[in-house]
């Protein structure tokens, strides 16, 4: 089952660029939250609890309980977006998407290779084509990440969609035939013989001159 956390929020009047670059000098990130049923409203809440609750999780898709200041009841959410601030550090915005327990929701879900590849041992190259796979469930089977033991992995050896370890009630979007990794044979570079290099310029200068 997912992890539910509780996130305080209160709702944001001040908006523009000037507005929400002193919201974050003051330690607070501008966000918004939207959703099917609920009517798009900006919020904000504390930079450093948001980032303390991120810290427990292996990826962005996070499931929380909003607790809104003045709102309807607490709201649960799922982070589906986070903007971070690469030149300066911290981030820039969040935004949450309302959901229902009840209600199958879609998220990125991140894929993790672990252990010592076999074919990788042998001089191969493990290529990850999907690092991330769209899954679909009900919030509570929502997994933070998918774990595949890359270990028995030989040379040549693929994982696909159908080989993923999926949580119960846990479907992949994309078709059970397609790739997420492989593991690709070393290519051997093509490399004349002493032998042969020597005797190309021998047959050149045997060779008559043409007039």
């Amino acid at each position: 089952m997912a992890t539910i956390f509780d996130l305080n929020a209160q709702a944001r009047q001040r908006s523009g660029s000037a507005a929400v670059r002193r919201l974050r000098k003051e330690g607070i990130i501008p966000a918004v939250i939207y959703g099917r049923k609920v009517e798009a409203s900006n919020i904000k809440v504390d930079a450093k609890a948001f980032r303390e609750l991120m810290g427990h999780s292996a990826s962005d898709n996070v499931l929380v309980n909003l607790k809104v200041e003045g709102g309807k009841g607490d709201q649960l959410a799922l982070v589906q977006k986070v903007q971070h601030d690469y030149l300066r550090g911290g981030i820039l915005h969040v935004d949450f998407h309302a959901v229902d327990m009840n209600e199958e929701i879609h998220a990125q879900v991140p894929v993790e290779f672990v252990g010592e590849c076999e074919g990788v041992r042998l001089g191969g190259l493990l290529e990850i084509h999907h690092h991330t796979v769209e899954v679909h469930c009900l919030p509570k089977d929502l997994p933070a990440s998918i774990t595949i033991d890359a270990t028995p992995l030989g040379l040549g050896a693929a994982v696909h969609i159908r080989d993923l370890p999926l949580p119960a009630n846990v479907r992949a979007h994309l078709d059970g035939d397609v790739i997420v990794a492989i593991v690709a044979e070393p290519k051997v570079a093509e490399v004349a013989t002493p032998g042969a290099a020597a005797a190309a310029p021998a047959a050149a200068a045997a060779a008559p001159a043409k007039k």
